[in-house]
């Protein structure tokens, strides 16, 4: 061998040895930390076509009324015409659409229909805004402490 590539080899020797003993501290260091947990909680960690936690609030929010459709792949629920025990001159029918797999307010919307009892026969009736708006709110609190819940939990 030449003196040329024995001082290129020799040369080369130490600053291997500094790059593995570095390498081998860097990967001790590692050792004593716990890894970070995965986000079990995200938005995209579903077996249903759409946001599991909307979905599920969405479900709980209506629970009191008979249901007539309930698709998960396409995100729709439609409930069947509810009469409140309190005035049963008055039903609603409710259609809540989840439009997207992430957790947010415009992934939502709610639809609903009003109808009340004049001379025997159900009459369409206008929805003030916020009653829908209120169905809103409430059903994006609700996945919101469902997406809290699965995280911290």
């Amino acid at each position: 061998m030449s003196q040329l590539s024995l001082l290129a080899q020799s040369a080369r020797r130490p600053a291997t040895a500094v790059l593995i003993a570095l390498a081998a501290v860097g990967l001790a260091a590692c050792g004593g930390k716990e890894r970070p947990r995965a986000d079990l909680a995200a938005s995209q960690v579903t077996t249903i076509g759409v946001n599991s936690y909307l979905w599920r609030a969405s479900l709980d929010a209506l629970s009191f009324m008979p249901l007539l459709q309930a698709d998960s792949s396409g995100g729709v629920i439609i409930t069947d015409w509810y009469a409140n025990p309190g005035n049963a001159n008055e039903r609603m029918k409710v259609t809540v659409s989840i439009l997207d797999r992430d957790l947010r307010a415009d992934a939502l919307r709610v639809a609903a229909s009003r109808q009340v009892a004049q001379g025997g026969t159900w009459v369409d009736a206008p929805v003030q805004a916020a009653t829908v708006q209120k169905l809103e709110e409430i059903i994006l609190t609700r996945a919101r402490d469902l997406r809290r819940s699965a995280i911290e939990g």
